[in-house]
């Protein structure tokens, strides 16, 4: 009996796991990109201290992500030649493309929809940051008191870096009221599978007991 007991506990702790797992945290944010030939990199600098060169593309996606490992890139092509093909070279100065991905509905906040996504091209000083860049095409820029970019164009209206639930990415009011209002769906399945397996551990355990002389 003792280890019928110890089976479920372990059983029913393996759940409760798999239960916190399916709502792993994550955060909806504004990440930031650098393009090289068709491919996005995570940029490993803040647009506000990063200082691109003439004829660079830089991106930025909404989305929801656990980290930087997961976060997810800016949709479509992008090259400089294409978004900067009618904005003429300036003495003094320098053209950055900028893709503005606002993301999906699935990721937008609870309310909100994301405007289309935009290419600009910025024409700033050669000594500018991305933040200044994207100032120029993309207000109202949005920041918190740590300098954490917020929103771009007004979007989002609210909210900055907020945590949610990433199996709870959605615009639904509905989903976003109830996601916190009790144990998941499977974590409850899988506590009445072990209940059961707790009473038919039990009645083999009381038979055997009554089949001895």
């Amino acid at each position: 009996m003792r280890r019928v007991t110890a089976l479920l506990l372990t059983t029913f702790c393996l759940l409760a796991l798999t239960g916190q797992a399916a709502h792993a945290a994550g955060y909806r944010y504004w990440s930031f990109w650098d393009r090289t030939g068709t491919a996005w990199t995570y940029a490993t600098q803040g647009p506000a201290t990063a200082v691109p060169a003439d004829g660079d593309v830089q991106g930025f996606r909404f989305a929801v992500s656990e980290d930087s490992t997961d976060a997810t890139k800016p949709r479509g092509t992008a090259s400089f030649a294409k978004i900067c093909a009618n904005t003429p070279a300036e003495p003094g100065k320098k053209r950055v493309a900028l893709v503005l991905d606002f993301g999906t509905p699935t990721d937008a906040p609870s309310g909100e929809t994301p405007p289309a996504l935009r290419t600009k091209c910025a024409v700033v000083p050669a000594d500018a940051t991305t933040a200044e860049a994207l100032a120029t095409v993309a207000k109202p820029l949005r920041y918190d008191t740590n300098a954490l970019l917020c929103a771009i164009a007004g979007y989002p209206e609210a909210g900055c870096g907020e945590q949610v639930a990433t199996g709870d990415k959605n615009t639904s009011t509905k989903k976003q009221n109830t996601k916190d209002s009790g144990p998941s769906v499977g974590l409850m399945t899988g506590a009445a599978a072990v209940a059961t397996l707790a009473a038919a551990a039990i009645w083999q355990t009381r038979r055997r007991r009554n089949a001895q002389p």
